[in-house]
């Protein structure tokens, strides 16, 4: 098979985001196969404006499947990220689906598992995801995609599981392994010049962030509310139909504040507390955690489980809390305008963003560099950035954090890079990760041949031009 450089340069798409799209996928994308076409099972396209494809096995490994709708959605995640359409990426993705499908199968002779409480973490955050980015209600989303957001999760829960068994394999087999200068430079001297990427217009961008803190008169407030809505309760109203109504967690959405049976550890010590001290149907008083202030109700408790349901509200900030954090960001401005510290430094030691704050407040990609193209950058920083010119530091801003919060923030413009021709000198770090990447791939690919004779592998005919058996692969 071809080389893959170029493929790898354009970047991989994450698989986690191809389970998402996976878990409510109803009819399996369509598109180019490496042969040009195919046969289905249970139907044919019947005209080019209302064809599909019912989807079809496309190669089993061991007791585990690869559909074609698995690889169609890889592919054309791929090329929507900017990937070269080709029967050579499309066979290289094929490539990487039955290695990752020989990685569970080997997981199990193995004896190689993920925690079940892991799993069901990662699961609840992308079902929240997926619905606060939808912007939709259930009842949409369920129609849209006709089947229930329950039978979603469970779904997307074994995709879950499956994909971090597979990262904890790859984890395992490149340990350690890295890249020198030179094997960077060899490897970007090996792509064809007329193949080389046009690197979208990317900026460097950095933030400090304070987010508003809730005074206790408005802690009360939020308190009172929860108080008003207990007697509610008690009274006999719904306490799921009240929790979607009032509640700030975004998964009530979908379970109406019951959170499903959980063990010690699972939930931050102040609600778990909470939870060992009530008696089933026992109602709580308010009581605060990190994410707000709770009010829950015990369904039932077995041993050191329980089953609960809760309702959050999180305290708003008045406007002179946000005021106090302008002040607090604006006297830090001035310290970094007078020179007597630098922004990283201030970033690293007053930021309130912990994603951004470790790295100096620098915004990074999925690769970790520092520099973002316009679709990675967050629409109202983009426009924030269309005011200001490079070097400059804003005043500060108030802005809405992603988990809600209500904070001020100062930018800091380092840089833009126009559109440009892939180069060593302008792109080292995104050049140095797609190094890596092809040796880790080669790795893997050495198990892959080795391991491929402990079970079962059959590859559909149709794809026999990839090669993907080949002693020499």
């Amino acid at each position: 098979m071809k080389s893959v450089r170029n493929i790898k340069f354009a970047g991989l798409v994450v698989m986690a985001c191809l389970a998402m799209s996976a878990a409510f996928a109803q009819e399996p994308a369509t598109g180019e196969t490496p042969t040009g076409g195919e046969s289905t099972t249970g139907g044919e396209s019947t005209g080019e404006s209302n064809s599909f494809v019912v989807d079809k096995i496309i190669a089993k490994v061991d007791n585990y499947i690869v559909t074609k709708s698995e690889l169609e959605q890889a592919y054309q995640d791929y090329v929507t990220n900017g990937g070269s359409p080709s029967p050579q990426a499309k066979c290289q993705y094929l490539a990487m689906l039955v290695r990752n499908k020989l990685m569970l199968a080997k997981a199990e002779i193995d004896s190689v598992v993920v925690l079940d409480g892991e799993v069901d973490l990662n699961t609840q955050n992308r079902m929240d995801m997926i619905i606060s980015q939808s912007g939709r209600s259930v009842a949409d989303l369920e129609e849209l995609y006709g089947k229930t957001l329950e039978q979603v999760k469970l779904e997307l829960r074994e995709q879950v599981r499956e994909q971090m068994i597979v990262s904890k394999m790859e984890e395992e087999m490149t340990k350690g392994v890295a890249v020198t200068p030179s094997e960077v430079k060899r490897f970007f001297s090996k792509i064809p010049k007329d193949s080389l990427p046009y690197i979208s217009a990317s900026v460097e961008v950095a933030q400090i962030v304070r987010i508003a803190k809730v005074s206790e008169a408005q802690k009360n407030i939020t308190k009172g509310e929860l108080m008003d809505i207990r007697k509610r309760i008690l009274a006999g109203e719904n306490f799921a139909e009240l929790a979607r109504k009032y509640s700030d967690d975004p998964s009530v959405i979908q379970n109406g504040g019951e959170m499903g049976w959980s063990g010690r550890g699972r939930m931050v010590p102040e609600y778990e507390a909470m939870a060992f001290k009530l008696k089933p149907n026992e109602i709580s008083m308010p009581f605060s955690s990190p994410f707000g202030i709770h009010i829950m109700q015990l369904i039932e408790r077995r041993g050191s489980e329980y089953n609960s349901r809760h309702i959050l509200v999180s305290p708003k900030p008045s406007t002179k809390d946000l005021q106090n954090a302008t002040r607090y960001l604006d006297s830090i401005r001035t310290l970094i305008v007078n020179d007597s510290i630098k922004f990283q430094k201030a970033a690293k030691e007053f930021s309130d963003d912990v994603p951004t704050k470790g790295n100096g407040g620098f915004f990074s990609d999925r690769e970790g560099g520092t520099r973002l193209t316009v679709d990675e950058l967050d629409p109202i920083i983009f426009f924030k950035l269309d005011s200001m010119t490079v070097g400059e530091i804003s005043q500060p801003i108030a802005y809405r954090t992603d988990d809600g919060k209500d904070a001020v923030r100062i930018l800091f413009y380092k840089g833009r890079v126009a559109p440009h021709e892939a180069s060593l000198e302008q792109d080292w770090t995104k050049i140095q990760n797609a190094t890596l990447a092809e040796k880790k791939d080669k790795i893997l690919q050495k198990w892959f041949q080795k391991a491929r004779t402990d079970v079962f592998i059959n590859i559909d005919p149709t794809y026999d031009n990839c090669g993907l058996l080949d002693e020499r692969r």
